[in-house]
């Protein structure tokens, strides 16, 4: 891919994850419709026990790291557990909102597709 393709798309990514990961913090962003007791559920048993706190940690790190070009490569790695559970949690409880989740992994993907001589002696 293109360099100037790949840094554009870093650098969007890693505003986008530092957004989202502070508004998890802030929380100036309402979540759109009603959340369904299945989702009230899954939530509470997340923050309850702090684990959102911790992605919103992950976001914020990952997304610095790609806004400053350090240790991006780890961060996408420690990322994709993220971004697979966001995806998984719409498209099992919040089927109508899973856009942003797809978005995020794809761009993760993306991300480790750029880093992938990053990875080799971790597959050898």
């Amino acid at each position: 891919m293109n360099s100037k393709v790949l840094l554009i798309l870093r650098i969007l990514f890693g505003v986008f994850l530092v957004f989202f990961g502070a508004n998890k913090f802030g929380q100036w962003m309402t979540p759109p419709g009603e959340m369904t007791e299945a989702m009230g559920n899954y939530f509470g048993a997340l923050t309850a026990t702090k684990t959102m706190t911790l992605v919103a940690i992950v976001e914020i790190a990952a997304g610095l790291s790609l806004l400053l070009n350090k240790y991006a490569s780890l961060m996408m790695l420690i990322l994709m557990s993220v971004s697979i559970n966001a995806v998984l949690f719409h498209l099992s409880l919040d089927a109508g909102n899973t856009m942003m989740a797809a978005v995020m992994l794809i761009l993760n993907i993306v991300m480790l597709y750029a880093y992938k001589d990053n990875y080799k002696g971790l597959l050898s």
